[in-house]
């Protein structure tokens, strides 16, 4: 299987779930796709925007229904969302509409913007603008970063089966640190006994 059948077979629907989880690095790596040919950028833009609106939203009503108590059993989380929601009470239109190019704040910031009085009807609107506005800019980053990328492997075709092996190990390796650091940080936020 070569890797312009996975990506042919399978890159839409990896942008999909990607922004619905996280969003930057594979709606990036989709407008790369995009220039080198592999995949549509308009298809691209339109699966960025589709999973991170849907990702939100679902994060919005999550926040809404259990927002309290899932904050109270996540310190980290915590601290971060007094932050969001300290600039939500000054911003609250500029930060639905550009949350998403918060570095660190991306997920967080519709969790609590659904614990807050934000109607669900403003979040939803402001949400579809920002959301639009986020997949053409960063798809369109991507894009522009298929330029360099084409330069730089040119001649990838021949090693494809080993740059795959390479970024599937690579990460998984970068997975498995991010939940061993997690579970390392889960244990500095509980509270001694005693």
């Amino acid at each position: 299987m070569s890797l312009e059948h996975l990506i042919d077979a399978y890159g839409y629907l990896a942008i999909l779930a990607g922004t619905f989880l996280e969003g930057e690095t594979i709606l990036i790596l989709g407008g790369v796709a995009a220039k080198l040919g592999y995949l549509d950028l308009p298809w691209v833009i339109v699966c960025g925007f589709t999973g991170s609106l849907i990702g939100d939203q679902l994060a919005f009503l999550l926040g809404r229904w259990r927002g309290r108590a899932l904050l109270q059993r996540r310190p980290a989380w915590d601290r971060r969302a007094a932050r969001v929601k300290d600039v939500l009470e000054r911003h609250r239109i500029p930060v639905i509409l550009g949350f998403r190019f918060l570095y660190g704040l991306r997920n967080l910031t519709p969790f609590v913007l659904g614990m807050t009085r934000v109607p669900f009807v403003q979040f939803a609107l402001f949400n579809v603008v920002g959301a639009a506005l986020w997949a053409g800019v960063i798809g369109g980053l991507g894009y522009s970063l298929g330029h360099a990328a084409d330069w730089l492997l040119g001649d990838i075709k021949r090693y494809e089966l080993e740059v795959l092996a390479a970024v599937a190990v690579l990460g998984v390796l970068g997975w498995a640190l991010h939940g061993l650091l997690r579970k390392r940080s889960r244990r500095t936020d509980v509270p001694p006994r005693g």
